[in-house]
């Protein structure tokens, strides 16, 4: 898709030709192996038909339309910052599996079994949002939690905390976004404090089964109950958005673009 995008955006074929062979592509469900998978078989997983075309929809946006249609939509700010980025190119969406983190030094080793524990009965398609307490220079996830998350078919993970064993994750592919790269563990300084529960992550509320769109732009939640109607308007959004690339290029003005499509 990112091939196709290009092509469109460096005027190599025609517009009309280029959008849809874009979306084309988008309905015949591109992407990663696992989330090409047909509604069918994501039930007999234990998502249902619908959930599986909803979540095949905003794996196909781009975060920032998605961001847009929740704003228009219901005036709310649902980006996180700057700081979460990603360990290396990558895009996906799915629903949220949430986990919490607090500050305590501690010599148990089952601390952090809760937080393994969400992983092994996390299902498919789902997107580790991990909040460490005051965790920056803590590493949330390393190579071991990655390899199981990848097993296990998710489709990233969110960190409000640090990353290690990054050649690691890059080996197998497993995205990541993450505040930065630390050695650090969490490991005798943090205990579990919950999984499946409402989180505040990089400012940004996340409950159980909301939507979490990624991309080079950064992260997006979508809360579930709006999940239809923003998968709407942003496929509006971003239809408009790469239609008008030939046209600003044909007529070399953008303000006659916006005037035609009315989106910027």
């Amino acid at each position: 898709m990112y091939r196709i995008v290009g092509l469109i955006r460096g005027g190599r074929v025609g517009a009309g030709v280029a959008v849809f062979v874009f979306f084309a592509l988008t309905a015949a469900g591109l992407g990663r192996s696992h989330a090409s998978r047909l509604p069918q078989e994501k039930e007999a997983a234990g998502v249902s038909a619908s959930d599986a075309l909803l979540l095949n929809g905003f794996r196909h946006l781009e975060a920032a339309s998605v961001s847009d249609a929740i704003e228009q939509l219901t005036g709310k700010k649902m980006y996180m910052s700057h700081r979460m980025r990603p360990l290396f190119p990558s895009k996906f969406a799915g629903f949220a599996l949430t986990v919490q983190l607090k500050k305590e030094t501690n010599h148990d080793p089952d601390a952090l079994k809760g937080m393994l524990a969400a992983i092994d009965q996390g299902a498919p398609d789902s997107v580790y949002v991990m909040v460490v307490e005051d965790g920056a220079d803590i590493a949330g996830i390393g190579g071991l939690m990655g390899t199981a998350m990848s097993a296990r078919s998710f489709s990233g993970a969110v960190i409000d905390g640090g990353v290690r064993d990054v050649s690691y994750l890059q080996k197998i592919g497993f995205p990541v976004f993450a505040l930065g790269i630390v050695p650090s563990t969490s490991v005798g300084h943090y205990r579990f404090a919950g999984a499946n529960i409402p989180v505040l992550c990089d400012g940004i509320a996340v409950s159980p089964a909301d939507i979490v769109v990624a991309d080079g732009d950064g992260v997006v939640v979508v809360p579930r109950s709006e999940a239809a109607r923003v998968l709407a308007l942003a496929q509006e959004l971003d239809y408009k958005e790469h239609s008008m690339y030939g046209t600003i290029e044909k007529l070399k003005s953008i303000e006659e673009a916006v005037a035609k499509f009315g989106r910027l």
